[in-house]
């Protein structure tokens, strides 16, 4: 058998995370059916090294475009392959072997103030459309995905759709030891006690509001040391977050960084006093977990998938209302017998997540996709 698998995101944060850790393990997995790996140019010496029967093909033709409606179908010709996996909603129109797709979160639908004209929005309406219809099985990574996609696509086979949930990158999951530790405090100027946020800069992640939660907490008595951390992308692509910070009054305690390497992330998600994540919506929401992982105590969102996510093992607050949110925090930060029950419940939490069982059952999906038949995985550590 030959399956192809677009792994063209493979250095992308989101995505990639994802491609990265299903292919690696798959790796480790099936030795036998011969796996294409569409890439770029820059990432065929990576893949090539993965093993004998993962064979790196260069397509230079960028996502969401119209050129990769026509070049990736040619490929999958020219290589007989007996299935494509599209580790996101974008199916080749022109792709006539049968195909499997994953559909993360409706986040384009739901927040189309992100796309840059309604034009995309009506492309990702109709490609995540297009996709559903002629995917012999769609993967989604979260219950709470897989209503919503129900939702804005009610004609879809329920029976289609498969929730593989994502699990931690090993990187974090790797003790950074103690060198590490001091070194990014001292790179850092990390002193005392802080609020760590980690992830993209988009307006659904509730940045503002946790800003202004934040000012509430200084507010309080006992929280004059705390400072507030926050890690994302293209901070400056979203002066609105100064404004608050001025308008809060915590100038002083707040602080900006960019993109950390994984060894510094891991080392600043133990450092951290908590982890707040007070994301409006999120398919599945990675770095809550990537905390708990960490023994680090959680406030999260209780809407979307964090919930499900999350379990028991974290404090839920309303993101909608900053006087919440700050309540969350103070009840951490507050209560060491809350701390200590946290990180042990997150730890726990987090070890029922696997990249290797949802890569076992990502695989049994492609097996029943091409009619053959492989023994049932569970692979959701949430069941």
């Amino acid at each position: 058998m030959k399956i192809a698998i677009d792994a063209r995101k493979w250095r992308d944060y989101g995505i990639g995370t994802y491609v990265r850790n299903v292919v690696r393990h798959l790796a480790h997995l099936d030795r036998e059916t011969t796996y294409f790996l569409f890439c770029d140019r820059n990432d065929e010496a990576t893949l090539r090294d993965l093993a004998e029967n993962f064979v790196p093909v260069v397509d230079d033709s960028a996502g969401y475009s119209l050129q990769e409606h026509f070049s990736i179908p040619l490929k999958l010709r020219r290589l007989g392959a007996d299935l494509l996996h599209s580790p996101h909603y974008v199916l080749p129109l022109l792709c006539r072997c049968p195909a499997v797709v994953t559909i993360h979160d409706c986040i384009h639908l739901l927040f189309p103030q992100y796309l840059p004209s309604r034009m995309a929005w009506q492309y990702a309406h109709f490609m995540m459309g297009s996709a559903i219809r002629r995917s012999a099985l769609i993967f989604t990574v979260s219950e709470a995905s897989r209503r919503d996609i129900l939702r804005f696509y009610p004609d879809a086979d329920p029976e289609l759709l498969q929730v593989v949930p994502n699990a931690i990158d090993e990187a974090i999951l790797e003790d950074p030891g103690e060198e590490e530790t001091e070194r990014v405090k001292e790179r850092y100027q990390i002193r005392g006690r802080f609020v760590l946020y980690a992830g993209n800069i988009k307006p659904h992640k509730n940045l503002e509001r946790l800003i202004v939660a934040f000012g509430l907490l200084k507010q309080r008595a006992g929280y004059d040391d705390v400072k507030l951390l926050i890690i994302g992308d293209e901070v400056n692509r979203y002066g609105s977050l100064r404004r608050a910070v001025e308008a809060a009054g915590v100038r002083q305690d707040v602080r900006f960084f960019g993109f950390v390497p994984a060894r510094t992330l891991a080392a600043l998600y133990r450092l951290a006093s908590v982890f707040v994540f007070p994301s409006l919506y999120e398919g599945f929401g990675l770095p809550p977990l990537e905390a708990m992982a960490c023994g680090t105590p959680v406030v999260t969102s209780s809407l979307s998938s964090l919930p499900e996510v999350v379990g028991d093992a974290a404090v839920l607050v309303d993101p909608y209302h900053p006087e919440d949110i700050a309540r969350g925090l103070e009840d951490v930060l507050s209560d060491a017998a809350l701390r200590k029950d946290l990180s042990a419940r997150g730890r726990a939490r987090a070890h029922e997540f696997s990249w290797e069982r949802s890569a076992q059952a990502i695989h049994a999906g492609y097996m029943r996709a091409l009619g053959v038949s492989v023994p049932a995985v569970a692979a959701e550590g949430t069941h």
